[in-house]
């Protein structure tokens, strides 16, 4: 079967981390520690276990992270090598998976917790925070956080992949592919959006409008009482979507400590040779992009005594702004099977995102999804680098397709 694989390449992860950010090009050229290969068909000898047929995979931004080798040396722990990436997955079931059948469409939970490694629930997977798995190296399985990141089960760019029955949920009736492979990153911002702890009326900052921030945004919307909801969005398509997905108003990166300071009645000061920051600002801030001036800008919009989110994967920063201000800096990982709402009712993030799932603004979002075949994956990293400006939201693998992207 064809997948895509990404392998250990010491040159062409120097090169990337080097240039990656500047030239992005490189990352689909090159430079880039992935092949297009032929390997063999996955295998299930395990119970629980079940081969699926890959539909649609996405492209995120943590795949695009650790092909550029901007990706922390610290997640080398919890992946192995050579891997088949793809964890944002929507397939169907090749045989039998206990009380699913074989065509049943599936999308995956793709961390692999205790249950996927068949070994006795750690204290975190025992009260449903499966994202706080603490066994992710263990089991039968080799080390990988998630599906797309162990070399044991496959990932969604290739043909074929393996998953355990605790990862999969069912795709409603009715439901497009494209419906369905938004589920997991609605799943992770339903996580980032609870795990924000979002008081009454508070006013909010999502420092970010890619598909990270737009769904923060909805979740935002949907399953808190947040007041004022500010997103920062570079491009034209982004600052309409935001409004479509709830956001109060929409700015530009050079327009937020301004638009903050004027609805707040903070002050701005102007340090030397450094970023502005106010005294005074939102309550919560979310970063949604991970970059070094998305995550600053959370840092220094956010009043003393706030909370800044780490939603997307973080880059070195100034942390000034976290000890001078006493902010509470938040990491949100994944997603739960145990999510807490604000009336104390307890549901699972992938639940929530189903009801976020059938909403008009991403059934019409999920109309725009991109797909290429498996042979053209230097065009659609080419396209996910430059999604925001080109107006994509999510750019995905279709490994059944031998035709033109969509």
């Amino acid at each position: 079967m064809l997948a895509l694989e990404m392998f250990r390449s010491l040159p062409r992860t120097v090169a990337g981390k080097a240039m990656g950010s500047r030239m992005p090009g490189i990352l689909s050229g090159f430079a880039a520690p992935l092949r297009l290969v032929t390997i063999d068909q996955p295998r299930v000898d395990r119970p629980g276990w079940a081969r699926l047929r890959t539909r649609l995979s996405g492209i995120c931004g943590s795949d695009l992270g650790a092909l550029s080798g901007q990706t922390s040396l610290y997640f080398s722990a919890v992946v192995s090598l050579p891997f088949v990436p793809g964890h944002e997955v929507v397939a169907e079931l090749l045989e039998d998976c206990d009380d699913l059948t074989a065509g049943t469409r599936v999308v995956l939970d793709p961390v692999l917790t205790c249950a996927a490694r068949g070994v006795e629930p750690c204290e975190n997977c025992s009260t449903g925070h499966t994202n706080r798995c603490s066994r992710i190296t263990v089991g039968h399985l080799a080390p990988g956080l998630q599906t797309g990141f162990c070399k044991d089960t496959g990932g969604g760019w290739g043909q074929q992949l393996t998953a355990h029955r605790s990862q999969m949920h069912v795709v409603p009736e009715g439901w497009s592919d494209e419906q369905a492979l938004l589920m997991e990153p609605l799943s992770c911002a339903v996580h980032t959006a609870l795990r924000a702890g979002v008081r009454h009326n508070d006013r909010v900052l999502v420092s970010g409008a890619g598909s990270v921030g737009l769904f923060a945004t909805l979740a935002l919307r949907q399953l808190t009482s947040a007041g004022e909801i500010i997103v920062v969005a570079k491009h034209a398509h982004q600052r309409e979507l935001a409004q479509e997905f709830g956001a109060t108003e929409v700015v530009q990166p050079s327009e937020v400590l301004r638009r903050v300071r004027r609805t707040t009645g903070a002050f701005q000061l102007k340090p030397e040779l450094s970023a502005p920051f106010l005294l005074g600002g939102v309550d919560v801030a979310i970063d949604a992009v991970g970059s070094k001036t998305s995550l600053e800008t959370a840092l220094n919009a956010t009043r003393a005594g706030g909370r800044v989110v780490l939603s997307g994967m973080p880059a070195a920063a100034d942390l000034s702004a976290a000890w001078f201000r006493e902010l509470e800096v938040v990491g949100t990982y994944a997603s739960s099977q145990s999510e807490t709402l604000s009336n104390g009712e307890s549901k699972g993030a992938f639940d929530l995102a189903a009801d976020l799932a059938v909403l008009e603004p991403v059934v019409q979002l999920s109309k725009s999804v991109a797909s290429y075949p498996l042979h053209r994956w230097r065009e659609a990293l080419d396209h996910a680098h430059a999604a925001g400006r080109l107006g994509t939201v999510k750019v995905a693998f279709d490994p059944r397709s031998t035709g033109s992207s969509s």
